[in-house]
């Protein structure tokens, strides 16, 4: 196991960036830089001995510093979406930035990955990207600290390991927001990934601003059904109301046996290179997204990047879960710790 520093670049504001590389014993190799805490790259040697980057992204810290999909970036405080921006807390409403048809996405448009993170620990293996958000930071109260540890096993296992405390009660839901092509970052297409995931339910979107009614509903008998595997192209053409909100999946689903602990969410594959990823995570959701919406600029080598030309596993709390009773509270209490973990195991 081995890692390399090198520089990526400089910001606009004249910060250097740098780009971390661990390699494993089966020639698996990720990319990690501190702007943003970005996951740049994941490359994996396909049945052919091919090297494959599995995930979309850019070659340069300008194209980052716009990013409009959020290749690669941690996602906080509060990933997906709050609707219009508001959420009361303790008594007290807080307003948010409304980034997205009225309401806040992501946290933003002051979003953490557009901002240097510190590295407050590596090793041969590891990457540990640490991040100070001061109170009202993006309009969320309480002093945060948050760091996430990147991991890469010789069990090829990309590990996510979220942890964080703040001064006062706020909201925490972090994610990665990475874009897979099992086949390959410059293939135009993951519609003929087959991918399980590991829920009964999902979260129903009131229209098109895909901010959730509140309702769980089941899969079963829906096009969001993929409790058995199946190609993902396989009922994008039947008439269903959901899929024609958010131009294709772009949902979170419920994920089962939810104790807090690390389970199976999801599995992708891909049958042009045979690559496969599973996703354990202990997060109670995963937003399943077929980057129905990827539009310029031209990503890694400049390869123009299309619409489902990647997907998203978004493990997290529900959209809007701050202000539904029903769904699992991302609050995170004065003193507690937040300790969250994902990992993207592949098979190839």
């Amino acid at each position: 196991m081995a890692m390399k520093q090198s520089v990526f670049g400089k910001t606009t504001s004249g910060e250097t960036v740098t780009r971390y590389e661990i390699c494993n014993k089966n020639g698996m190799t990720i990319q990690l830089i501190d702007y943003g805490a970005i996951l740049v790259s994941v490359l994996i040697p396909d049945g052919n001995g091919n090297m494959k980057d599995v995930v979309l992204g850019y070659d340069s810290v300008k194209e980052y510093e716009e990013n409009p999909p959020h290749f690669g970036a941690v996602i906080g405080r509060g990933a997906n979406r709050i609707e219009h921006g508001i959420f009361r807390l303790n008594g007290t409403v807080y307003q948010l930035g409304k980034n997205n048809n009225g309401n806040n996405l992501h946290s933003g448009p002051d979003l953490y990955e557009h901002r240097m993170w510190q590295v407050t620990g590596s090793a041969g293996q590891y990457v540990t990207f640490t991040l100070q958000s001061p109170a009202m930071d993006q309009g969320f109260p309480g002093n945060l600290e948050i760091s996430v540890t990147y991991e890469l096993t010789d069990e090829n296992e990309v590990i996510l390991h979220y942890t964080g405390i703040a001064d006062d009660d706020t909201v925490v839901n972090m994610t990665n927001h990475s874009y897979f092509n099992l086949s390959g970052h410059d293939d135009p297409s993951i519609m003929d990934h087959m991918v399980w995931i590991n829920a009964e339910r999902f979260t129903p979107v009131k229209d098109e601003k895909a901010i959730p009614n509140g309702i769980i509903q089941p899969v079963k008998g829906t096009p969001m059904d993929f409790t058995e595997t199946k190609e993902i192209a396989a009922n994008m053409d039947i008439e269903f109301e959901q899929l024609k909100f958010t131009g294709g999946y772009d949902h979170n689903y419920v994920l089962n046996q939810y104790d807090k602990k690390v389970r199976p969410a999801a599995k992708v594959s891909s049958p042009k290179s045979g690559i496969s990823m599973e996703v354990l995570t202990d997060t109670p959701g995963i937003q399943f997204y077929i980057g129905n919406f990827i539009k310029g600029p031209a990503g890694k080598g400049q390869i123009p990047y299309h619409p489902r030309q990647g997907l998203c596993l978004e493990t997290q709390y529900f959209p809007n879960s701050v202000n539904e009773p029903a769904f699992e509270s991302p609050v995170l209490k004065k003193g507690q710790n937040y300790d969250s973990t994902t990992i993207y195991r592949f098979r190839f």
